[in-house]
């Protein structure tokens, strides 16, 4: 963006933009060059960096001593039809004025006087068994379409990670998995569902088994949108990739799976993040093994209410 504002602007190559002292313009251009921004991974940089190029683009040449909570307050309130995004905003406010202070550009922080949104939304949504066989009924065995799917639900890969799956992730009737978000790795059985899908799809021209029209891999960002206009066409506009990585948590719940059993499975970093994925699990079913358990335990006397 430097670059391409001083084209605008006639400046020589090489030359750096006069931002003024003390401007959100000059104080992002201190925060890419910081250490916490440049150990970032490339998708996260860009992700930060866009929503930092926007704010900059209308705040860019106000001082940051002048940002006060009333601000920050007004702009939430402003996008509050999308919490999501207001609280995003926030975050990276936050940001910002951490980066302020350790600069010497400010001794408060005014995001702490203002408090998160409340989002009334568990996320993604959960696909239910029903959801899963409409979509297999409407993609048979020998399609992409049943191939993408089965490698999101089977192994509970994130999408940008499950278009570079290959044979080079497979040992034996094993995948050994790389959770690039967390940097965690798995190793899991391949189901039979899975190996069929795969099996009806072979092709040992590519290193990915899921390759688009031109015999390309997905882009993850590309993919989403491939696969959700699939999943409108099966019918279920309200499904998504991400969705199927909360079914197969659901999944593990319902099979009685323990918390740290289903992490070595998702490749999930914590107890608290595995048990919001599962959280959708058949909470009768769950409640009825409980409860079936508890009777085996009951005294026969009290059981027969003497």
């Amino acid at each position: 963006m430097d670059e391409y504002q001083a084209a605008k602007s006639a400046v020589p190559a090489g030359a750096s933009p006069a931002y003024a002292p003390g401007s959100f313009h000059a104080l992002i251009v201190s925060y890419y060059r910081s250490v916490k921004f440049t150990r970032m991974k490339p998708s996260s940089q860009k992700m930060r960096q866009n929503a930092l190029e926007r704010f900059r683009a209308k705040h860019g040449d106000k001082p940051v001593t002048a940002l006060e909570a009333r601000h920050i307050d007004k702009w939430m309130a402003d996008i509050a039809a999308t919490p999501h995004a207001a609280n995003d905003l926030r975050k990276m406010l936050n940001m910002l004025m951490k980066h302020a202070i350790l600069l010497g550009l400010r001794r408060d922080n005014p995001v702490d006087a203002v408090e998160a949104l409340r989002v009334d939304s568990d996320g993604y949504h959960c696909w239910t068994e029903t959801e899963i066989a409409q979509y297999e009924a409407k993609w048979s065995l020998g399609t992409r379409e049943r191939l993408a799917m089965a490698l999101l639900l089977y192994t509970g890969l994130r999408r940008s990670d499950m278009v570079k799956l290959g044979r080079q992730n497979r040992e034996g009737d094993r995948f050994i998995l790389r959770h690039t978000k967390n940097k965690s790795e798995t190793s899991i059985k391949i189901l039979p569902p899975l190996a069929a899908a795969i099996d009806a799809m072979a092709d040992d021209k590519h290193l990915t088994y899921l390759i688009t029209q031109k015999g390309k891999p997905f882009e993850a960002a590309s993919f989403g949108n491939w696969f959700r206009d699939r999943c409108n066409e099966a019918g279920l506009p309200h499904c998504s990739a991400h969705g199927l990585r909360k079914a197969m948590s659901r999944r593990l719940a319902e099979a009685g799976a323990t918390t740290l059993q289903g992490r070595a499975v998702t490749g999930h970093k914590t107890d608290a993040m595995f048990a919001h994925y599962a959280a959708a699990a058949n909470r009768e079913k769950l409640a009825d093994e409980a409860l079936d358990r508890v009777a085996q335990i009951i005294p026969l006397s009290k059981a027969a209410g003497q």
